[in-house]
C-alpha cells in the first residue's frame, strides 16, 4: 500500500469496510514505517507481536494500527513501564478503560510509545529508553509528556496515537510535532478501572493525531462514564465526529501571550498567535488583545506543582511495592520531586487542590464576555534534546539532598527553581486547562523559518468540544497542515539534519 502515509485512521477504516485492503496489510505498512524511521526517532519503545485486538469487533476504527503511551494505559497480563527502569516487565493486572474502548472501537494495538518517567516532564528523555527525537528536526525534543506519540504520528507510523495530558502531554507534543491535539473536560473520558481521577482531575487521556476529524471521531469512542466513574459528566447528544465542518459561528477570541513565568516568549511563539489570530480575522471572527491575561500562570504553576510532586511521591511509592525497586531504579529528577512531595505539609495539598476553584472562577469570569482563550501553546520552538539537563554542580547538590533524604532542604536550594524552570519555562501556557478541567487545543498552523512547528492554543469554556473541533475544522480548512509532512533522511546521514518537507 504505497499511499498508507497519506490517508487518516477515519479514511484507513473506510478502506478496509470497504474491502480495498485488510487488516494484515494496515499493519505490515505501519510495522515497515516504524522499522524504517524509528531507529532514528526512539519513538516507539515496545513492540507487542501479536498485536492486542478485539476478535470479531466491527467498529468505527477496525483493522487500524494503533500505539498506545508506555504510561497508564495497561492492558491485563501486558507489561508497561511508565517510563521508569523501576517498572520494566511489570505485568499489569488489568486493562484500563480508555484501552478497552480503544480496542471496542476495532484498533489493532502493536506497540507502545516513548514518555518520561511518570509523565512528569515537558520533553521525553526518559533514562530507561533514552530520548524520542522530534521528526522535522531530530536534534530537537518531540515535547512530552507523549512525545514518543507525536513522533509517531508526524514520522507517519501511524495516523493518530494514544496520548495523555496531565499538564499539556497532548498539546505540548502536536505542537512540537506539527499536529492536532484535543484534551477534553473533566470527567468526559473515565481514568479507571483501577484510577477514579487521573492526578485528582488533572489528567485525562485522548489521542495526537493528523487531522481534526481523526480526534472528533477518537473523542466518540471515549467519552461516556463507566461503572467505575466518581460522577456522571454530561456527554452531547451530537457526536463529535458529526460537529466537524459545521459553521462555528462568529466567535469572540481573546488573544494573550504574556506570562509571569517566561516574560520573554519566544518571537516565533509570538508570530503564531497573530498568524492565527489574522486568520481567524479573516474567517469573520472578533479577535480581542488582552490586557492582562485571565489567570496567573506563575501562581497556578505552584498549585499545579504543588499536587504534581504529591502524586510523584505516591507514585514512586506505588512502584516500589510493585516492583521491590530502591532508588537506583528512579531518575535523580523524579526522586526530588517525589522528595518534595514527601516534604509538603498537607494543608499546603489541600490549599493547592481547593485554589484550583480559584483558577476556575478566574476562567469562568472571562468565558461570560469571551467564547475561547487564544495563547501560544509553547512558548518557545521544540527545544534541543538536553535543553533541561541540570547543569553538574546542581546535580551533584540533588544527589548529595537525595541520599540524606534532605527533602526539607530542598525547598531552600535553587534546585526547586531549577526544576520549574524546566518543567514550565517554555510550556508556562497549558496548565490552566488542567487545573480548571476545561477543554483546551493545540492547532499546527505555524512554522518556524528552520522547519520546526508551533501551534496555537485555544481554552474552551467547560464542555465546548463542540466548538472547540467546529473552529479547528475551519482552521484546516482554509490553511490545511496534514500535507506538511517532514522528509526524514536515512539514518546514515548526519544526525539532527533537517528533513525537507512533503508539500
Amino acid at each position: 500500500m504505497e499511499d498508507y502515509q497519506v490517508h487518516d485512521a477515519v479514511s484507513l477504516a473506510a478502506l478496509v469496510r470497504q474491502g480495498e485492503v485488510t487488516p494484515d496489510e494496515l499493519l505490515t505498512e505501519a510495522r515497515r514505517r516504524r522499522d524504517e524511521v524509528n531507529p532514528r526517532l526512539n519513538a516507539v519503545v515496545m513492540d507487542l507481536d501479536p498485536p492486542v485486538a478485539s476478535e470479531g469487533i466491527d467498529g468505527p476504527f477496525s483493522g487500524v494500527p494503533f500505539l498506545l503511551k508506555d504510561l497508564g494505559q495497561y492492558v491485563e497480563g501486558q507489561a508497561c513501564s511508565d517510563g521508569s527502569r523501576s517498572l520494566v516487565g511489570l505485568p499489569r493486572a488489568e486493562t484500563a478503560t480508555a484501552v478497552q474502548r480503544w480496542l471496542d472501537s476495532g484498533l489493532v494495538i502493536f506497540g507502545r510509545t516513548n514518555t518520561p518517567e511518570f509523565g512528569a516532564k515537558g520533553v521525553t528523555e526518559p533514562a530507561v529508553y533514552g530520548a524520542a527525537r522530534n521528526p522535522w528536526n531530530t536534534d530537537h525534543s518531540p515535547g512530552g509528556s507523549s512525545g514518543g506519540a507525536a513522533a509517531a504520528v508526524a514520522a507517519g507510523i501511524v495516523p493518530c496515537a494514544a496520548a495523555s495530558d496531565g499538564g499539556g502531554s497532548i498539546r505540548i507534543p502536536a505542537s512540537a510535532c506539527g499536529l492536532f491535539g484535543l484534551k477534553a473536560s473533566r470527567g468526559l473520558v473515565p481514568s479507571g478501572p483501577a484510577v477514579s481521577e487521573a492526578l485528582g482531575g488533572i489528567a485525562t487521556s485522548g489521542v495526537i493525531s493528523r487531522t481534526v476529524r481523526d480526534s472528533a471521531a477518537m473523542l466518540d469512542v471515549l467519552v461516556g462514564p463507566s461503572a467505575e466513574s466518581p460522577y456522571l459528566a454530561a456527554v452531547p447528544r451530537t457526536a463529535y465526529a458529526d460537529e466537524v465542518g459545521q459553521d462555528p459561528g462568529r466567535l469572540r477570541v481573546g488573544m494573550c501571550t504574556s506570562s509571569s513565568i517566561n516574560a520573554d516568549p519566544h518571537p516565533e511563539a509570538i508570530a503564531a498567535v497573530r498568524s492565527t489570530a489574522d486568520l481567524l480575522t479573516e474567517l469573520g471572527h472578533e479577535v480581542v488583545e488582552l490586557e492582562q491575561a485571565p489567570f496567573d500562570d506563575a501562581e497556578l504553576a505552584r498549585d499545579f506543582l504543588t499536587i504534581w510532586f504529591a502524586y510523584a511521591a505516591y507514585e514512586v511509592d506505588l512502584a516500589k511495592r510493585a516492583s521491590g525497586a530502591d532508588d537506583s531504579q528512579f531518575e535523580p529528577d523524579t526522586l526530588t520531586m517525589a522528595a518534595l512531595g514527601r516534604a509538603t505539609k498537607p494543608m499546603e495539598l489541600i490549599q493547592a487542590l481547593e485554589n484550583r476553584q480559584v483558577h476556575i472562577r478566574r476562567l469562568a469570569a472571562f468565558h461570560e464576555t469571551h467564547d475561547l482563550l487564544l495563547t501560544p501553546t509553547t512558548a518557545t520552538p521544540p527545544p534541543r534534546i538536553g535543553a533541561f539537563d541540570l547543569p553538574p554542580r546542581l546535580q551533584a547538590m540533588q544527589a548529595r539532598l537525595i541520599k540524606v533524604k534532605g527533602a526539607g532542604l530542598l525547598r531552600f536550594t535553587s534546585l526547586i527553581d531549577q526544576i520549574i524552570g524546566a518543567n514550565h519555562s517554555w510550556v508556562p501556557y497549558t496548565q490552566l486547562a488542567n487545573m480548571t478541567g476545561r477543554p483546551a487545543m493545540s492547532v499546527p498552523l505555524h512554522w518556524t523559518p528552520d522547519g520546526l512547528p508551533i501551534g496555537s492554543q485555544f481554552v474552551g469554556s467547560l464542555g465546548s468540544e463542540g466548538v472547540l473541533l467546529r473552529l479547528a475544522s475551519q482552521l484546516e480548512a482554509a490553511r490545511p497542515w496534514a500535507q506538511r509532512r517532514p522528509q526524514l533522511r536515512p539514518l546514515r546521514d548526519a544526525p539532527g539534519d533537517a528533513g525537507t518537507v512533503e508539500r
